[in-house]
């Protein structure tokens, strides 16, 4: 049996407001595995990121006749969790300003020996062995075991900052101005993040695509079968 889908938000306000206790198991199941892999990235532990949460839903329950609807539900819920991990995080001394950026953020996202040179008669394009591999990833494929292993691997393994742009947007679905406002960043910033980070992730893909050839060719069959 598939799991019950959120009502709209409206309904899923009023539906809390009253204290339906069905209502409440419903956006816990649905929403409290994305908080807590965003509680991640400012804290140090997941057993820290799971209090963050309880947290965020003892103040969800607290102030819900206060939610005004100037915002989607689940980003309200999003803004009360973000404050209470950047809250936990400075006390374990973790975390780090969104709103600058480190050197580190402002070099190429790609080698720049994976592009021609500016001599070359297609300055800037990609070099015959640089391009990315056509591996394609449409989503059956992307949500094989190994691959999404991979993709787990990969997020894990990224800067805190990094990691909560590219889970707000890719996993969690949010649009840039709403991530912009949960993180008290400029688009400028939240592009550059998610630009590096959807980098670094395509690499690791790369590199497990190239590694297994059959995979590949398999999913691009799809591709051009669909």
């Amino acid at each position: 049996m598939g799991r019950t889908a959120v009502p709209p938000d409206e309904v899923l306000t009023a539906r809390l407001r009253a204290g339906d206790e069905e209502t409440f198991g419903l956006v816990l199941d649905a929403w409290s595995g994305g908080m807590v892999r965003l509680a991640m990235s400012f804290v140090s532990t997941r057993d820290t990121a799971e209090e963050v949460v309880q947290e965020t839903w003892l103040a969800v329950f607290r102030g819900i006749d206060g939610f005004e609807g100037r915002s989607m539900l689940k980003t309200w819920v999003y803004r009360i969790l973000v404050n209470i991990a950047r809250t936990r995080g400075a006390q374990e001394h973790r975390t780090v300003p969104f709103a600058s950026l480190l050197p580190e953020d402002e070099g190429p996202t790609v080698d720049a020996s994976r592009f021609q040179p500016p001599g070359d008669p297609h300055p800037s394009h990609w070099t015959s062995g640089g391009k990315p591999q056509p591996w394609q990833t449409p989503e059956g494929q992307a949500l094989r075991g190994e691959a999404r292993a991979v993709i787990t691997a990969a997020l894990d393994e990224l800067p805190a900052r990094l990691r909560t742009v590219i889970t707000l947007r890719d996993v969690e679905g949010y649009e840039s101005q709403e991530v912009c406002t949960l993180l008290g960043i400029t688009p400028g910033n939240q592009r550059v993040l998610l630009h590096r980070a959807r980098a670094a992730v395509r690499a690791r893909l790369e590199d497990y695509f190239a590694g297994t050839p059959s995979l590949a060719l398999g999913a691009g069959r799809r591709k051009l079968t669909s």
